[in-house]
Parts: structure tokens; sequence; C-alpha cells
């Protein structure tokens, strides 16, 4: 398996949709789900929902990652099967998709015949697998927006920052003079004020906090 692009300053790898996948082991079912959740309580969410949908399942393991780098959340439970079989494969599989903002459970369904910790561990983070494989990867990037006033005469100025799609105008407006509001990803954001600054600019605290979807998925 190729390795998972690491994440920059602010990108971030999601899924791009649910996904589902099974894995059938001595007559037991592994129905696996993932898909994007954007926090614990999200993610949480999800969990509650298969648990209801699939009311009379042996077991529902799951596990999540929310965020980046060391504030990166992680949660993982067996939900009920020996410890470490089921929850921390299935975190293993997210990890080595190199997926984030992500919650997958695996719904499984006994079918008579004990797997032992080793079977166990492999059909779980296999059926999380195939279910995140199926969700597909999606990038976003975090991003600021800026609002800039500045004369007529040095429009030029701020104009020259543009560099799509890392900073973007977005919109622009005149109060009498004009106001530009800049997109910006969040890894660029310190140089542009800093440049804004050196014209003496005066640009406004962020006006809000968001992501914009980097590529087209798969």
């Amino acid at each position: 398996m190729t390795p998972a692009p690491a994440e920059d300053g602010d990108s971030r790898r999601v899924p791009a949709r649910e996904g589902r996948g099974e894995v059938r082991e001595k007559g037991s079912r592994f129905l696996a789900y993932a898909a994007r959740a954007g926090s614990a309580a999200e993610a949480g969410a999800f969990v509650e929902r298969l648990e209801r949908e699939h009311h009379d399942a042996t077991h529902v393991a799951f596990a999540w990652r929310i965020g980046t780098g060391p504030d990166a959340v992680r949660r993982a439970s067996d939900a009920g099967e020996p410890a470490g079989t089921a929850g921390k494969p299935i975190l293993a599989a997210i990890e080595s998709a190199g997926l984030t903002d992500v919650a997958a459970a695996v719904v499984r369904h006994f079918g008579g015949t004990k797997l032992g910790t080793g079977g166990l561990a492999r059909a779980y983070r296999s059926a999380a697998g195939l279910a995140l494989a199926n969700a597909g990867v999606t990038v976003v990037f975090a991003v600021i927006r800026l609002e800039v006033r500045c004369p007529f005469d040095r429009l030029a100025v701020v104009r020259r920052l543009l560099d799509p799609p890392a900073v973007r105008l977005v919109a622009e407006r005149f109060e009498p003079e004009p106001v530009l509001e800049l997109e910006i990803r969040a890894s660029r954001a310190d140089g542009v004020r800093a440049a804004l600054a050196a014209a003496q600019l005066d640009a406004a605290e962020p006006v809000s906090g968001a992501e914009v979807r980097g590529d087209a998925g798969r």
C-alpha cells in the first residue's frame, strides 16, 4: 500500500462520502461504515444511528479521529469484544488511510464460530479498510477571511497579493473607498497580514473561519 500523503499546515484528508464494506469470516458478518465527522458529537451520533439500525447485532465496534497533528482526538471502542480486537484495528485502518474528521464503525453478526483474537482483529480492520476505501478522499483547506480597506491608489498593492487558490478575492465593495474581502489559506495568513501592514493598509480581524475543498475527491 502506498503511504498516505502527510498533512500540511492547513490541509486535511477527509472522507468524500459515506462508505460501506463487508467481510464474512466463518459465518460471521462484519458490516463496516465510514463517514465524515467534524466533531466527537457528530461521530457519536453516527455510531448511535448504526446501533439503532442494527439493534440485533452482536457488537457495534467503532473508532474515530477528529482534527490533525498533536491536537487530534482519537477514540476506539471494542463494544464488548476482547480488548484490543475491534476498536484499535478500526482506528489502525483510519490511520493507514491517512484520514481525519472521520468515524468508522463495524457491525458484527456472530456466525457461531469463534475467530480468536487474531482473526477478530483482522476481520475488523479489513472491513473498516473497505468502508474507508469506498468513502473516497477529498482534501479540504482551512481558510480565514480578511476585510482590507484601502484608497483607490493602493488597490494594485492588494491585487498583487492575490494568488489563487491560496489567496482569493471573494468580494469587493465601495464605502466609498474600496473594501476587499480576501479568502486566505491559513498557512498563508501571517504573510498576507505582514504585507498589508508593511503597505500601511488596514485589515480587519478574520470575518470567519471556514474551509474550502481543494480537489474533486475520488
